[in-house]
């Protein structure tokens, strides 16, 4: 068997297939996958027997089980080194290609990503915990972003003429120059979509990628380099490389030409600071404390099924869910009654079945941050309206979807980014008033408007960077044309839109002048020429020209 049939499964492979049994893997898919990432280390990759943490290798267990999944050996310094080498090589040829070839290449992974989702799908959820309908939200995003930039990225990135000084006589071209190797670091929480969504994009441009996934979900980042490959991307213009963000990812930020980075506010400003240092751009989606908010003519109905979808998306473990909500009081028992008798409706069982509503958490840590900050809550007077507890019969690290009210601000949840299956519940009773609540803390990454006439004018007055007017986070998440990013310290930069392809080029002027030049003629003195200049200054704002 080629590795890429055993990576990409029966041609015929299709979402309606029986499911394995969670938190188990094919061995020889494990396998295969890590021959990939082996190959690329090219005598690079460390061979030493650690803890999964700093040692030489980190052992990747499925948070629904324990259950060993795979071994990833770290890539060194040199092998860091040696991905770069090889990606450099290989964006100089892809630059040259033309657009529609790269467009070609994106829509055949488009096309893969539909067929062989089951088996992404089985990666995903062995690998994160999370419930099989969140894995499919991952190959929908990926599938969605690769049709886009295939579609539109040759013409967002297309020069262009600009308007020259003199009309007629001077004409200037900017082109999109592709800055060179992209270097990614992305996070656990959605490893499939998040590992590869930027860099489709930089590709589409004419760069190369080196992508460093967190080491819980290698597997996921390298079933998504497979079938790039399979669809027709040279495999040294795409490199992986693996181990922990403090060395691994440090030694990949000393290389790249731009970094992209999804993760935590602390981690992100490390990462703007080594940047810094090397004068390079980079694009940052940290955290959010998002706002959920219903107004007095909100469809209560609609409401309450959207709180649910917006609260518990994998466990909460999305930067773009919601966890604070805030409710009109003439509308406020109604909505909570809705809304907690449809999270005690949630069904959730821990297996991989479609209808399964939530999964794990990935790890006893975040386990315990969720179950300390409901602790806290309720030991400072909070009411937990439903949920509140582990459930360790559906695996080791599940907790309810949990509903709180009475949290005030001495409590950890209340501006602390939970990242968890926990909210609290606020009631308000001045719109305007209630707009400084939302707006309070350093984050701004998504917010969401339950409302009638009312919620448009609500919306604009929200610091964020994407506003839902009548659903959680999907209608700008899955909008690709749109851009998506945080203000304030929600992060730098834009993934998705023309934002998300620009970010990877360097814009490059080039101008030509005809006849006449800028400086005095032969044998015409300086200060002629300024009044010349002048009158042409004042010609062109009669004639309304930039």
């Amino acid at each position: 068997m080629t590795r890429a049939a055993a990576v990409g499964g029966a041609p015929d492979d299709s979402a309606a297939a029986t499911p394995p049994q969670a938190g188990t893997l094919d061995a020889r898919l494990a396998a295969d996958l890590l021959a990939l990432l082996a190959e690329e280390g090219d005598g690079g990759v460390g061979d030493g027997d650690g803890d999964g943490v700093g040692g030489g290798r980190t052992i990747v267990r499925s948070p629904l089980t324990r259950e060993e999944l795979a071994r990833v050996p770290h890539t060194t310094a040199r092998g860091v080194a040696a991905a770069f080498a090889r990606a450099r090589a290989a964006q100089r040829r892809w630059a040259r290609l033309p657009a529609r070839t790269r467009s070609r290449v994106l829509l055949r992974f488009h096309d893969l990503l539909v067929t062989r989702q089951d088996t992404v799908m089985e990666v995903v959820t062995a690998e994160t915990g999370k419930a099989r309908r969140h894995a499919f939200d991952e190959v929908l995003h990926l599938a969605l972003t690769a049709r886009y930039y295939a579609r539109t990225g040759a013409r967002q990135v297309r020069s262009r003429g600009a308007r020259g000084a003199i009309p007629g006589l001077t004409r200037v071209r900017v082109h999109q120059v592709p800055k060179g190797v992209v270097g990614v670091i992305s996070p656990w929480n959605y490893p499939f979509t998040l590992a590869s969504c930027d860099g489709l994009a930089a590709v589409m441009a004419g760069n190369a990628v080196v992508l460093k996934p967190d080491e819980r979900t290698m597997l996921s980042a390298l079933i998504g380099k497979r079938l790039l490959v399979e669809a027709g991307m040279p495999e040294d213009l795409w490199q992986i490389v693996a181990g922990p963000g403090p060395s691994v990812g440090q030694e990949l930020i000393s290389h790249a030409d731009h970094v992209c980075f999804t993760g935590s506010v602390a981690t992100g400003r490390v990462v703007a600071r080594q940047c810094a240092e090397r004068l390079i751009g980079c694009s940052l989606e940290l955290g959010g404390k998002n706002a959920f908010v219903v107004l007095r003519d909100a469809d209560l109905d609609k409401a309450a099924e959207g709180a649910v979808r917006a609260a518990f998306p994998n466990a909460g473990q999305l930067c773009v869910s919601s966890e604070r909500f805030y409710v009109d009081r003439a509308v406020l028992d109604a909505f909570v009654d809705r809304f907690v008798a449809r999270t005690r409706a949630m069904v959730f069982t821990g297996d991989g079945s479609w209808e399964n509503a939530m999964g794990s958490l990935i790890s006893r840590d975040q386990l315990d941050k969720v179950a300390t900050h409901v602790e806290d809550a309720v030991v400072k007077g909070a009411t937990v309206l439903t949920g509140g507890a582990p459930r360790p019969e559906h695996g080791p690290y599940f907790f309810e979807p949990t509903i709180l009210t009475g949290v005030t601000a001495d409590m950890e949840c209340h501006l602390q980014e939970t990242f968890g299956p926990v909210v609290a519940v606020h009631p308000f009773d001045d719109e305007r008033a209630v707009l400084g609540q939302v707006n309070a803390g350093d984050m701004g990454l998504n917010a969401s408007v339950f409302g009638g006439r009312r919620a448009r004018a609500f919306a604009r007055g929200v610091v964020a960077g994407t506003v839902n007017i009548n659903e959680g986070y999907a209608a700008s998440f899955a909008s690709i044309d749109s851009p998506m990013g945080g203000m304030r310290q929600s992060g730098l930069g834009r993934r998705q839109g023309r934002e998300g392809i620009l970010r990877f080029t360097e814009p490059q002027a080039v101008a030509r002048q005809y006849v006449t030049r800028f400086g005095p003629a032969d044998g015409m003195s300086v200060e002629r020429y300024a009044r010349l200049m002048t009158l042409s200054l004042r010609v062109l704002r009669r004639l309304r020209r930039a």
